[in-house]
């Protein structure tokens, strides 16, 4: 619900809140008792009319009344489409009262966190749709865990540095007198060496994601070269029933060894991913 709700977060962030729902409620109210009282008042009058052996307008009254009523089943209340969209406004609001601090947003985060937040993404998503993470050949169950759980705490670090930053530059824009430069050079380094800090695990998710990706290519080779190797016997036969050249022979026993190293390349590349992600934990 949040995730879907981002601009709405981006409002309250800014103060807003529901509207009071009391007046909409008063004429929804209204607007139902108006409609009861005119069907009340057509049913009235067309008794009035039977009991009068009027039937021509009694006829016409009573379709009236059939139209009043099929009208309002088919359209239904005009204000339901308003209040429903009130209603799940309200239950965003409430839902992130409740989840507060629990996530950010990042359209508050400056231009270099935003950059790093988005290298972040790309090598989280990267190591989780990725196929030897799907067919279990990585630790898929840690990964699904450990992932997500390093891409809040960057994203939670990149919100504060970013509103900090903003409000030391803020606090700084009418320019800087030397007895306050001496007070600000401190902070100036605590800002630099957190950012390097996060500059440091975003790079250790890159390293990790490098490694699955070169794992990756080697498990679709490894997957081409088998597909390739189970044909070698309809190959084979079709050069001893052709009598054609027996060099193509031993390229064909090749291909059975490329398809080896092969094998043994994935199996290096997976245990290479994996003693990366161990640094992650480190």
């Amino acid at each position: 619900m949040l995730r879907a709700n981002a601009t709405l977060l981006a409002r309250m962030r800014a103060g807003w809140v529901p509207a009071n729902h009391g007046r909409r409620t008063a004429w929804r109210a209204a607007w139902k008792g108006a409609r009861a009282l005119a069907a009340a008042a057509a049913l009235a009058l067309a008794i009035v009319l039977f009991d009068a052996s009027i039937f021509a307008p009694f006829a016409v009254v009573m379709l009236g009344l059939a139209l009043l009523f099929f009208g309002s089943v088919l359209k239904g209340d005009p204000l339901t489409e308003f209040e429903e969209r009130a209603a799940a406004e309200l239950s965003t609001y409430q839902q992130a009262r409740v989840f507060d601090g629990r996530y950010v947003l990042t359209d508050g985060f400056d231009d270099a966190s935003t950059k790093l937040m988005r290298r972040t993404h790309r090598a989280v998503e990267g190591v989780l749709t990725s196929r030897v993470n799907k067919e279990g050949l990585l630790d898929d169950v840690r990964n699904g865990v450990m992932l997500p759980a390093q891409e809040w705490e960057i994203a939670r670090l990149l919100a504060k540095l970013s509103a900090l930053r903003a409000e030391h530059r803020e606090a700084l824009d009418g320019g800087v007198i030397p007895e306050v430069a001496a007070v600000a050079e401190p902070l100036v380094r605590a800002l630099d060496s957190s950012e390097a800090a996060v500059v440091s695990r975003v790079e250790a998710l890159e390293r990790y994601a490098a490694h699955v990706a070169e794992a990756e290519r080697a498990y679709r080779a490894h997957h081409q070269i088998e597909e390739l190797r189970a044909k070698l016997p309809r190959y084979e036969e079709l050069l001893a029933e052709s009598g054609a050249d027996r060099s193509a022979v031993p390229e064909i026993d090749r291909l059975v060894q490329d398809a080896e190293r092969l094998e043994q390349a994935l199996r290096r590349s997976v245990e290479s991913a994996q003693d990366a992600f161990r640094s992650l934990e480190s």
